[in-house]
């Protein structure tokens, strides 16, 4: 099997008649961009392999930016993925598109991501918690470093009840002022953790990646996220996030954010 690499289709496009211009997340070589020729003609034995969220063994060749497919086979069936979980998958599969290097080894990121989607794969609750781990996962692998236990004034360590104020490219200071930048201590530890046991951890957390990845995406939209809310639109009113969240006082969700990105 050398050559061959462990991979997720991230994007696809039509590419002339009957081939397709594939994004790859790839385990050695992390985004490699594919076409995949014949792939959606009526014979092409990949018609029906190359979708999101199956783990394929790909191999390709060439040597300009734009590969050419040779083979690809799926190892086991599509992680099966609906609803809130399937536009959570859309997301971090648009963010990897937007904001990796091209053929930069991201090897050990490649695990989170399959970890992600497992986790969505096999979640009954919200998407968020896997959400929030994911983007600091990708933060750091970007060489986004941050300090969340120490206060960068005075290197000292957090503490839980006082107020801490980010500054990009600096870190958290403690201050006084509260406003979209605070944060308590209790909050930063959560995300040196990466574990969100309530509302307020949850929602420190989706504050922090948001900022933390503006610089990365630049100021054009996600479309995953348009996609996400004409979702939400089509849904009867009964079955929207922010219906179940009221009706879980206390549990994520219950400020309506359970499922957005």
């Amino acid at each position: 099997m050398e050559g061959w690499q462990r991979a997720f289709v991230l994007h696809a496009r039509p590419y002339s008649e009957t081939s397709l211009l594939l994004d790859f997340f790839t385990e050695q070589q992390g985004r490699v961009r594919v076409l995949a020729k014949g792939a959606r003609s009526r014979r092409s034995a990949l018609k029906g392999v190359l979708q999101p969220f199956t783990p394929l063994l790909a191999r390709w060749s060439g040597r300009g930016e734009v590969k050419t497919l040779r083979s690809a086979e799926p190892v086991s069936l599509g992680l099966p993925l609906t609803g809130l979980m399937l536009y959570s998958g859309l997301y971090i599969n648009e963010l990897l598109s937007r904001v990796l290097a091209h053929e930069t080894d991201y090897s050990t990121l490649f695990y989170d991501y399959l970890q992600c989607l497992q986790w969505l794969a096999g979640a009954t609750g919200s998407p968020e918690p896997a959400l929030r781990r994911f983007e600091l996962a990708l933060l750091s692998h970007l060489g986004y470093g941050v300090d969340f236990l120490h206060c960068a004034g005075s290197g000292e360590p957090v503490d839980d009840v006082m107020t801490y104020r980010y500054r990009e490219e600096k870190g958290f200071t403690a201050s006084v002022l509260l406003d979209h930048y605070s944060f308590s201590g209790r909050e930063l530890r959560a995300l040196a953790e990466r574990e969100f046991p309530d509302i307020d951890t949850l929602r420190a957390a989706k504050r922090f990646t948001r900022m933390a990845l503006k610089p990365y995406l630049g100021g054009k939209p996600l479309k995953s996220r348009e996609l996400f809310h004409q979702f939400l639109d089509r849904r009867p009113q009964g079955t929207r996030p922010e219906s179940a969240g009221k009706a879980a006082a206390g549990k994520p969700g219950a400020d309506g954010d359970e499922g957005k990105q």
